[in-house]
């Protein structure tokens, strides 16, 4: 397993993030939210990911940046749940979407749940694709 969170995996793009909000899907697993987009790349990597604290929710930049860190720990430790089961390229903005703050342990679990989720949704949704494709021909 790659444990890495390389620069090439960041979402930069404006295009891209643009694309991820208006036609991206979401799944939700309190306090985090993953607003995902597959199926469009501008390059040859597999995932792209990007982290947001809001600064309603912390005034202070020091601790948006703690919880941006802890959330780029956790998926780099964890993107294997989701690489494993991607065919196709997707986009991803992970979201930290409370004022409480969260043991490292607790957002772990939680992104571990959210994953999970995600894939369940994702195949889900591949399928009824799949399925519309075959009733086409």
């Amino acid at each position: 397993m790659n444990f890495t969170y390389p620069k090439k995996e960041k979402l930069k793009s404006k295009i891209t993030i643009g694309l991820l909000f208006s036609e991206g899907k979401s799944v939700s697993k309190y306090p985090l939210r993953l607003v995902y987009h597959c199926g469009h790349s501008s390059d040859d990597q597999k995932i792209k990911m990007g982290v947001s604290v809001s600064k309603r929710n912390f005034k202070k930049a020091v601790d948006r940046n703690y919880f941006k860190r802890v959330l780029r720990e956790t998926y780099r430790l964890n993107k294997h749940i989701i690489s494993d089961n991607l065919n196709t390229p997707c986009s991803f903005m992970f979201f930290y979407q409370t004022k409480e703050r969260l043991s490292y342990e607790e957002i772990n679990t939680k992104t571990i749940q959210l994953f999970e989720k995600f894939i369940a949704q994702h195949t889900k949704d591949n399928h009824v694709e799949i399925d519309k494709d075959l009733e086409k021909k």
